[in-house]
């Protein structure tokens, strides 16, 4: 399977909404907590987020990102996942919400958005600032050297064919998850 605009070796993000029963919040925590350590040693799996309910809601967010659309298919039709399923099946209250999303569609999702909670946009421009700072720097002394003589313009849009993927696989997927809980705050 394909999606609209992407090709099979595009990176994809695996978005599940549950609203999950009254009262079987803990043990759905722990079922997340499970799901994201067999997650975790999946070739071609890049990082999972959860969007946690907001106070009196139920409804969680699970975000998988993969490399490829092959890898997420993966984990879809593993035996893990199935018995995974089987097991949150009876702590779901509705209708499940699963979307696949190419590349990095989720990270632009509009802030109006009433599933996904985003925090302060200062606290995401001091991050992104933090993150993006010694990654421009250290691909500018390294590339410097090489590319010195080249015309500024050209040079720039070198070291931004770099900095680009390097902060959007690499950099914020492991900076937002360490700093996550002051993000949240």
């Amino acid at each position: 399977m394909t999606l609209p605009g992407a090709s099979p070796s595009d990176p994809v993000n695996l978005i599940v909404r549950r609203r999950i029963k009254a009262g079987r919040d803990a043990e759905y925590e722990a079922l997340l907590a499970e799901a994201t350590a067999l997650l975790g040693r999946l070739p071609g799996h890049r990082g999972t987020g959860i969007i946690r309910p907001a106070p009196g809601e139920q409804e969680y967010t699970l975000l998988a990102r993969f490399d490829s659309l092959g890898s997420a298919a993966e984990w879809e039709g593993s035996p893990e996942r199935t018995n995974w399923l089987a097991r949150v099946e009876p702590l779901v209250d509705g209708q499940v919400s699963f979307e696949k999303q190419p590349g990095l569609e989720f990270w632009f999702t509009p802030p109006a958005s009433p599933t996904l909670r985003q925090p302060p946009r200062w606290k995401m421009m001091l991050l992104t600032l933090a993150a993006l700072y010694p990654v421009s720097l250290g691909i500018t002394l390294l590339l410097g050297p090489a590319l010195g003589h080249w015309v500024l313009p050209v040079r720039s849009l070198a070291q931004m064919m770099l900095v680009v993927p390097t902060m959007t696989y690499l950099v914020m997927p492991w900076a937002t998850r360490l700093a996550g809980g002051w993000l949240k705050r």
